[in-house]
């Protein structure tokens, strides 16, 4: 398939530039799978629509404040001059990070990048695509110093600055190590959860830490020329556990957000069953493709010609994904990242 055929024309000003308040009274577009049938309600409303068996799967990955700001230094450790923006992706160990550095032809093997708080970088080599390894110089605990240097990375397209960091988490956010949020979870509300929990709806949580895959565009005329980037994630005993009984007794399992199904996908056996497990993944689901786990999504309207819009097609068919983003234009839904929701089931 070719990257043009997930094309829609998005009218700019439906990009959301801020969150909806409270997180629960997004907009939320309801998909029968079975009918075809497309509802317009608020996010509120998703018990609604939601069985009191239902198991839904979160993603409790936390975004870290990872673009960071400094200034090259040239050959003799001075001050050049030259303003840089490192973006933090995945951390090798307690002082190695894969990142994106701008203006990245700049920055060569053993540039060295000087911050505030006395935190110093060391480029050690070029990997794929633009992204580089670096070496941190620091006192202290690394995690302390970014929390009090480094900004929050919010997608290109929102221009507006962000009042509370923790607008860009959601509330079950608990394992540092993002370099982009799980927008999907956004939408709920500690209260929301609870009511749901009180019906019998049960939640798991699983870990993705989200790199370069998410948001890298895709530059192939066919999708098979994409190639994603390698993002971690664990799964525990305890959500194994959930997913598999979930899944003997036939209940529905719901992805709440892409890396919630990317995570599930690349973890199980091909009878949709779950081990504690840990790694990597780079899977890239597009159709056509056979899901294993998942059998229904809460997520977000993503970008065009994107992988995760290509993810939502192989749920629900190509056509009809883009039939439910027309009828999303039409009706004047906020889009990406602080956009509303939408469920497929």
């Amino acid at each position: 398939m070719k990257t043009k055929d997930f094309y829609y024309d998005l009218p700019e000003e439906l990009i959301a530039q801020l969150p909806a308040e409270p997180r629960d009274a997004s907009r939320l577009l309801v998909h029968d799978g079975a009918t075809g049938e497309i509802f317009h309600r608020r996010f509120y409303d998703i018990g609604r629509y939601l069985r009191d068996d239902d198991l839904l799967v979160v993603n409790n990955t936390k975004v870290i404040p990872a673009r960071l700001f400094g200034v090259k230094l040239d050959a003799s450790g001075v001050d050049g001059g030259a303003a840089v923006e490192v973006l933090l992706l995945k951390r090798l160990d307690l002082t190695n990070w894969e990142a994106l550095a701008r203006p990245g032809k700049r920055i060569k093997k053993g540039t060295v990048i000087r911050f505030s708080d006395g935190l110093t970088a060391v480029c050690e080599a070029d990997c794929d695509e633009g992204v580089k390894r670096f070496r941190f110089v620091y006192d202290g605990v690394f995690e302390d110093i970014i929390n009090r240097i480094g900004v929050m990375p919010l997608p290109p397209y929102i221009k507006e600055a962000l009042k509370e960091k923790s607008r860009y988490q959601t509330v079950y956010a608990k394992t540092d190590g993002s370099a982009a949020a799980p927008t999907a979870g956004f939408h709920f509300t500690e209260e929301l959860m609870a009511s749901l929990k009180g019906r019998g709806i049960e939640f798991a949580e699983v870990l993705l830490h989200i790199g370069l895959s998410t948001f890298r565009p895709v530059k192939s005329d066919e999708i098979s020329g994409h190639k994603m980037h390698e993002e971690y994630y664990e799964i525990g005993a305890d959500a194994a556990d959930k997913i598999n009984r979930a899944k003997k007794d036939g209940r529905r399992i719901v992805a709440v957000g892409t890396t919630s199904v990317r995570t599930l996908e690349s973890a199980s056996d091909e009878n949709g069953l779950l081990q504690p497990c840990s790694g990597t993944t780079s899977i890239f689901i597009h159709p056509p493709y056979r899901f294993k786990v998942v059998d229904a999504l809460i997520t977000n309207f993503h970008l065009p010609e994107s992988t995760l819009i290509m993810l939502v097609s192989a749920l629900v068919g190509r056509e009809e994904a883009l039939r439910v983003y027309g009828e999303a234009v039409k009706e004047r839904y906020r889009f990406f990242s602080f956009g509303d929701a939408c469920f497929f089931y």
